[in-house]
């Protein structure tokens, strides 16, 4: 996923995207994860669909404090926020589907 979305490299970055008036759809990940793994295929179609939002790859084990602050159980997570605000988030330690991070990241429109 790290190849078609920007990774998370620097608390200031995370900040930015947090405060920006552009949605920000953090995506939670690991390379060990399985389920995080079953998404990889169908996200940069995903990505490309909702291109005017900005993704962001957190690797949750480099980002651990970050995942602990925003209460990430489980991965892979999405974390959607603007101006500061969190709109939504789907999380939960369940495998998620194409069908259903479309869902989520349509009702963010």
């Amino acid at each position: 996923m790290k190849d078609y979305m920007k990774q998370l490299t620097s608390m200031e970055m995370f900040e930015a995207a947090w405060n920006s008036d552009q949605v920000s759809v953090f995506v939670f990940s690991a390379d060990w994860c399985p389920d995080c793994m079953f998404i990889k295929p169908f996200m940069p179609k995903l990505v490309e669909k909702y291109k005017h939002y900005e993704f962001i790859y957190v690797d949750r084990d480099a980002w651990l404090p970050i995942c602990q602050r925003l209460n990430i159980l489980g991965i892979p997570s999405f974390v959607a926020v603007k101006n500061g605000q969190e709109l939504n988030r789907f999380v939960s330690k369940l495998r998620k589907s194409e069908a259903e991070i479309d869902y989520f990241l349509g009702g963010l429109q």
